[in-house]
């Protein structure tokens, strides 16, 4: 939680109580269904938290603006995301019904008024957003058709609507797709170790 308030100094008291609060309530759930990777959960704060806000660092949501986060598991990135950006909406789509559950807990607990979390899939799923947010879900081609059409044409933002996605690894195959996307490298931002080949990809719509 240190390396969160060092590299986010801009954040109020409430948004600390409330990303304070994330790690015992996640504790409570992870005992029960398996949100987290139980080898990862000592480095609940760095590996799903601070990963999920370095999009924040990259792209600076306004106010009003609406974001969906799909397959959104646990709630990453879209719950630190909505506490981050308390003046937009955020909506977490997953087609795992036990998920959801928990993460309509969380939304209820630390008092997070600006998310709603739905069980249904995102191919179901036809309202429209400023951008999707995900972590990992799928190859970048398989998630572009299945998003295409949440995402509105008139942006609010000086940059396109678009989809926003947190990976790993070398992106450059999947990414001749797509020649107008745009690569930012985590490790530029935060020092840890853990961040080494962790990406975010944005390709405008």
């Amino acid at each position: 939680m240190e390396d969160i308030k060092n590299y986010f100094p801009e954040l109020t008291k409430d948004q600390i109580i409330k990303l304070e609060m994330l790690y015992n309530l996640y504790n409570h759930w992870n005992s029960k269904i398996n949100l987290i990777s139980r080898k990862d959960f000592s480095f609940f704060y760095e590996r799903h938290v601070l990963h999920s806000l370095s999009i924040a660092k990259f792209f600076k949501f306004k106010k009003n603006s609406l974001i969906l986060d799909v397959g959104t598991g646990g709630g990453f990135p879209g719950i630190p995301l909505a506490i981050m950006f308390p003046e937009s909406s955020f909506y977490l789509i997953d087609g795992i019904g036990k998920k959801i559950l928990a993460v309509k807990d969380l939304i209820k607990k630390i008092k997070l008024n600006n998310v709603i979390a739905k069980q249904i899939r995102v191919e179901n799923f036809d309202r429209k957003f400023d951008f999707v947010v995900s972590r990992a879900v799928s190859k970048i081609d398989n998630l572009v058709p299945l998003i295409s059409n949440n995402i509105s044409k008139k942006s609010k933002h000086k940059i396109d609507n678009g989809l926003i996605y947190l990976k790993g690894g070398e992106l450059t195959r999947e990414r001749k797709l797509y020649s107008n996307s745009k690569e930012f490298q985590i490790k530029k931002i935060f020092g840890n170790d853990f961040f080494e080949s962790k990406k975010v990809l944005y390709i405008p719509f």
